[in-house]
């Protein structure tokens, strides 16, 4: 067993730069060897998000959405921040309804994942959705988004896509193959 590292002792967190989304803390660290440094992240909201892998009649279900810093239309899958009160599932499902017109009889955690830790502290829980039915929510997308099937058979070819490149869902169409391959439904 490793021994649990001493955490750096934070002197000071300043903002210093907000806008209507974001806020730009600085924090002043020392660590344990004495060295003193100061960061800048965006300030913690501890509010985590859902990405779900809508699965239906062997085939995925993706969403193409304006990514605005890319200022291009990216493919990927559902997702959307965890509503206050909401449990994982509820914004699983809610987000499904809201971006795919479908809810869903059937949701499994698959992960948690951390983006830029160093910069954020936002967490991503990745959720496949099964057992789908049609049922559509009102979202606050600004325009509808095109719903693409995939088929699971051809699942790793979303790699050769080049508007499949953002991170987290690359890691979970990792992390849905890998669950797939577990359950017997998907062959290396």
């Amino acid at each position: 067993m490793t021994k649990e590292r001493q955490k750096p002792a934070i002197h000071r967190v300043a903002t210093v730069a907000q806008s209507r989304l974001f806020t730009i803390e600085s924090v002043d660290l020392e660590f344990s060897n004495g060295v003193k440094r100061i960061y800048e992240r965006m300030r913690p909201s501890g509010r985590e998000a859902v990405l779900i892998v809508p699965i239906i009649d062997d085939s995925l279900i993706l969403i193409e959405e304006y990514a605005v810093a890319l200022e291009a239309y990216e493919l990927g899958f559902p997702k959307g921040l965890i509503d206050p009160g909401e449990t994982v599932f509820e914004a699983a499902n809610r987000e499904l309804k809201e971006e795919v017109g479908f809810g869903a009889e059937r949701l499994q955690a698959l992960s948690k994942l951390t983006m830029a830790p160093s910069y954020f502290s936002s967490k991503m829980n990745i959720v496949v959705a099964e057992g789908l039915y049609p049922e559509k929510l009102e979202g606050d997308e600004p325009e509808p988004l095109p719903v693409r099937r995939w088929p699971l058979a051809n699942l790793m070819a979303l790699l050769n896509e080049p508007d499949f490149r953002e991170a987290r869902n690359v890691s979970a169409l990792f992390l849905v193959r890998e669950w797939l391959v577990q359950q017997g439904r998907l062959a290396y």
